[in-house]
Parts: structure tokens; sequence; C-alpha cells
């Protein structure tokens, strides 16, 4: 484990540095149990105390989520976390509110009384923790309670901050407007007030690290980052040439590790659906997990397989962030998923606890001449991506150069997508999460190819033959380890790679 943090201090300063440590250990072990942290939680706690910006850049049960709320239980004021996901911010609430700590949720799924509610005790300053998806830290009815020059908010956490990269540009574009929420905020406070921000992820490679901090406009932050490689975990990829055969190897796979914890990763709704409908018509029981299902049946998934009456789940990726179990055996990939880092984060949900996981990716032959359908999955998504910039194209001469995304969204469809898209290219700034200004029109001409190299990156990862965890590494900005460095453990380490 390795970090970068450095800052002048003085005897006074130092002092109050080493009463912050004390308290974050009292209270870890008094709402949490634990007797001390793991390296380097407590750094990075003693700079988010001394609202310093921060990227933390930890593997899968590091300990990421200690590191912001602590923090936010040993200062006054609010801490903001924006969370991609409900069933992740439900899970960590819920564990707060265990603990009896003043922590609440608001997405547009909750119901009226109980969006009332929270907004009420956030008003009344009753909250420490605030978790909020990134569109609804934008909607007015939140926004025009946070900018109240009475509520202090101290801290913005963007949790799983590589969805930021990943979804920003396209499927989320709310999350590109994040870099203008302190400069708003701050106009609205006291004079002297502060406000760090925060990017917490498992998976972040150099590039992923620097949309991140240019997006969010951090600045001078502390930078925390761990090491991505697992030692026990194996993981390895294996062809399967026809769709039969690929569910004879899962069902194969399966068989090997009977009464063992586990997930099965596909990459749309139906496919989850249908895999569920196959394994129940030969009497398995699992479940379907994925966007599309209510809270209650999100909850309901997520505690049979936490309690063992699921032993596995077919999921998409809106599963496994967050859900903190340690004893995961296996993870199997029935489809590939797009990009590395996205892989990296699902199989990290595998052997937390430290004993032996294996990590299993099924994938049709290069040529997709047996079976198209990753070719066909893999083409589907590079044409969907590729349509979204020909739109944001043929919408820069029609966007006024200066206005809202209220308006835009209104003019055409798909505005606010095509303002994101413009941002990343440079064209564009936020003035405040709201308004925006085009200062060029001109797009980069290679504007767009960062997605295609993210998705041949993956697939130069599927069939190397080089060590698999020596890939990550090097594509995760670990050069000095993983010079000459075998795991001895993969699938190609091992010999078992064909």
């Amino acid at each position: 484990m390795s970090f970068r943090h450095s800052r002048d201090v003085d005897p006074a300063a130092q002092s109050q540095v080493a009463l912050c440590q004390q308290r974050s250990r009292q209270v870890l072990q008094t709402y949490w149990g634990y007797s001390d942290f793991r390296s380097p939680q407590l750094e990075v706690i003693t700079s988010l105390w001394q609202r310093r910006d921060a990227l933390v850049v930890l593997p899968t049960g590091g300990g990421k989520s200690l590191c912001f709320q602590i923090p936010a239980l040993l200062q006054p004021g609010l801490t903001v976390v924006v969370s991609p996901l409900v069933a992740l911010m439900e899970n960590q609430v819920q564990e707060l509110r265990d603990r009896r700590l003043p922590a609440a949720l608001l997405h547009s799924g909750l119901p009226p009384h109980q969006f009332r509610q929270t907004l009420q005790a956030l008003a009344a300053h009753q909250l420490r923790l605030l978790y909020v998806a990134p569109e609804t830290l934008l909607s007015p009815k939140l926004w025009a309670i946070l900018g109240e020059p009475s509520l202090p908010v101290c801290t913005l956490v963007i949790d799983e901050a590589h969805c930021l990269a990943q979804w920003g540009e396209t499927f989320r574009p709310a999350y590109y407007r994040l870099g203008a929420v302190r400069r708003s905020l701050l106009a609205t406070k006291p004079p002297g007030a502060q406000l760090a921000i925060a990017a917490f992820t498992a998976t972040a490679n150099p590039q992923t690290q620097a949309t991140i901090q240019r997006v969010l406009q951090l600045a001078a932050p502390a930078v925390f980052r761990g090491n991505p490689h697992r030692p026990n975990l194996e993981l390895r990829v294996q062809i399967a040439w026809t769709p039969r055969q690929r569910k004879q190897q899962l069902q194969h796979f399966l068989g090997q590790h009977l009464r063992q914890t586990g997930l099965v990763y596909v990459r749309t709704r139906r496919a989850a659906e249908d895999l569920v409908a196959w394994f129940q018509a030969q009497g398995q029981t699992t479940a379907a997990y994925h966007a599309g299902l209510g809270p209650s049946d999100r909850r309901r998934i997520e505690q049979g397989w936490l309690q063992g009456q699921l032993p596995f789940v077919v999921c998409t990726n809106a599963f496994g962030m967050g859900v903190n179990k340690a004893d995961v055996r296996w993870i199997v990939h029935y489809h590939a998923p797009t990009v590395l880092t996205e892989y990296v984060q699902e199989v990290g949900r595998a052997g937390r606890d430290g004993n032996p996981a294996i990590a299993l990716m099924l994938v049709s032959e290069p040529t997709g001449w047996l079976d198209s359908e990753d070719k066909q999955r893999h083409a589907f998504f590079t044409q969907q991506n590729q349509e979204q910039y020909r739109l944001a194209r043929s919408l820069m001469p029609k966007i006024p150069l200066e206005g809202t995304v209220a308006a835009v969204q209104r003019q055409f469809p798909q505005g606010a997508i095509a303002l994101s898209l413009l941002h990343s290219a440079g064209c564009l700034e936020w003035l405040d999460p709201f308004h925006y200004r085009i200062h060029q029109r001109q797009i980069p001409r290679h504007w767009g190819e960062t997605n295609a190299h993210a998705a041949q990156e993956m697939r130069q990862y599927i069939y190397t033959r080089a060590c698999r965890w020596q890939f990550i590494l090097q594509a995760f900005g670990v050069p000095a380890e993983a010079e000459g460095w075998r795991c001895g453990h993969c699938d190609r380490c091992a010999g078992q790679g064909k």
C-alpha cells in the first residue's frame, strides 16, 4: 500500500491532528467495534478532517466508507455523499442507522412523505451524513436547503467515483456538473467557509483518476493509492465455443462450487431474467438482480443472498457496490464487461476475507463464427456510444452559447447528454451546476476515442498470453511491481489458459 500525502504543519497543528486521530479511534471502537485502523484509513480521515481535497483509490474491502463516515461524525456540519446506486445508499445508511448515527438518504424512489421528512431533518440540522444520487443533489428542493447560509456543508464525497468517468458523459450526465457544486455552495455561505471534495473508488486507472480530478476540480488533493493486486484471487478466462457450451461450462463450474456463495454477472436486464429462468427450470434456486427492480425486491434479494438463502445471484453491474459480504468464493462473468475498470471492480467482490477465491470469465472465440453473441453485444454498445457523439455534434450549432440545462433539455430530448459530451471535449464550462457557457464550437478531431481505447484494452486482457494480474497492474499504473512479475496463480501462470 502506498500513498502520497504531505503538508507542512506547526506544533499546534500537530497537536490537533493527534487529537483528531485519538477521537477517530474512539469513534471506531465505540460504533464499529474495531481496535484500530488499516493503512491508510487514518491518514485519509485526517486529511478530510483538515478540509483538504482527496482522491482515494483503495481495493474493494479496504474500508473506504469509514474514511468519510468517521470525519463526518467528528466535525459539525453536513457531509453529502454522492452515490451511484440506490441499493448502495440503502445499505450504507441502514448500517449507520443500526448504530444510531444521524444519516439519511434521498432518491426519486422514496415515498413523498419520507422525502419530506428527510428534507425537514436536513433543514433542522439533524443530519451528519446525507446520501444522494447526483441527479437528486441537483434537484431544486434539496439544492435550496443546501444553499441556506446557516447550514454548514463541510464535505462533498463522491463514492464509487469511477462511475463519474464511466457514466458521466452519456448515461448519467449530472456527474459532469458536480465540479461546479463547491463554488456555488460556498457563494451562499458565510465568509471563510470551507468545503472539501473527496473521491473514493476501488478501481481507477491513471486516465480515470485524471478525469475524476479534472471534472471535480480537486484542489491540490491528497492522493491515496492502493495496489489492486489480490493474491488470494485467481483469475481465469475460458472460451465457450457455442451458446450451449457457455451454459454447460457455467453449470459445470457451479457444480464444482456447491454450497459456496458467488455472483454471476451479465450485461443486460433481459440476460439476467433469461438465465434465471433457465436455472429455475433445472431446479436451482437463484434470482435476477438489476436496476429495473423496485426497492423492496432489491432489498429482498440482497438479504436472501447475504443470509445464505440464495447461494448466488444473476446480476448486472447494479449489484455489489457497497454490499458487504466477506465470504464470496467465486465470481462468474457470463458476459465480458465493457471496460477493465468495471471488471476489476466486480471480481473484487470475491475473497474479501482473504481466503482463496476464483473469478471466471466466459468468452466467445475471437472470430465469433460459432457464437457471435459477444461480438454483437460489443458492436451494439460501440454503436450506441458513437451515436451519442454524433448527436452531440449535430446539436452543437443549435444549442445557445449560454443557457441552462433545463432549457436545453426542453428543446432537445438528449440535450443534457450533449452538454456533458461538450464539456468532456473542452468546449463548455459550467458556471454553476445549472448554467453553462460554450466557449468554442470547434470539437477536437480525436474526440470520443477514449471509450474505444477502453474497449480495446478489455479485449486485450481477455486474449493476452501474459500474466493476468501483471496486465491489470500495468493498466492501473503500477509498472514497478508489474515489471517482469508473475502472480503464479492466474490461468496464464498456471498454464490453464488456451
